[in-house]
């Protein structure tokens, strides 16, 4: 696999393979071998009081113990010491069938003790939707977190081929065309094993 320079990703964006919307700003969110997208005002929280753990098992537990907010025109989101939440970038993400995106996180805001995914760092080939980000907050204070700030990165690499089943197609694609910061829907897959 190839990962793409800044040149390529230009060229990628013009024809389409890459396609992001809004439009980028590309003198601010291009950089020599990343896009960054921005953090949207949508934040899913957990509300841990609601239920004693969570079974992944029970599809209706994740949507008891979350609620979704909205953050306010120049407010921040304030996430505390040790939170987790979920939020989305303002950007949607279109992928062809030959490339995929890795998602990582930006060193001025990992500076500030605050990760932007835990795990789902790819992005597979025919991915369609917004980037939904885990947040923690490893460090021992609070911080302000400003809606359409640039939160993340994206690299993105050529496959050798085109994938034969894109993330589009796959019976089992629990996520395309999410539109803002969705719970996990692992439960579909013990629905599957019934």
């Amino acid at each position: 696999m190839t990962v793409l320079a800044d040149i390529d990703i230009k060229k990628a964006l013009k024809s389409g393979r890459i396609k992001v919307e809004p439009e980028l700003d590309l003198t601010s969110q291009l950089g020599s071998c990343s896009l960054d997208l921005r953090l949207s005002s949508a934040f899913r929280i957990y509300n841990h009081a609601q239920v004693p753990y969570i079974d992944p098992a029970d599809k209706n537990v994740l949507d008891e113990l979350t609620r979704q907010i909205n953050i306010e025109d120049g407010k921040a989101f304030i996430i505390q010491p040790q939170e987790f939440v979920l939020a989305s970038t303002i950007e949607s993400l279109t992928l062809a069938d030959d490339l995929l995106a890795r998602l990582e996180g930006r060193s001025s805001i990992g500076r500030l003790g605050i990760v932007v995914h835990s795990t789902a760092s790819v992005f597979d080939p025919g991915w369609q939707g917004k980037v939904v980000l885990e947040l923690g907050n490893l460090g021992k204070m609070a911080v302000a977190l400003y809606p359409g700030t640039r939160i993340c990165s994206l690299t993105f690499e050529e496959l050798t081929n085109k994938a034969q089943v894109p993330y589009y197609k796959k019976k089992s694609a629990k996520y395309v065309h999410q539109d803002g910061p969705v719970v996990s829907r692992l439960s579909q897959e013990f629905e599957l094993k019934k």
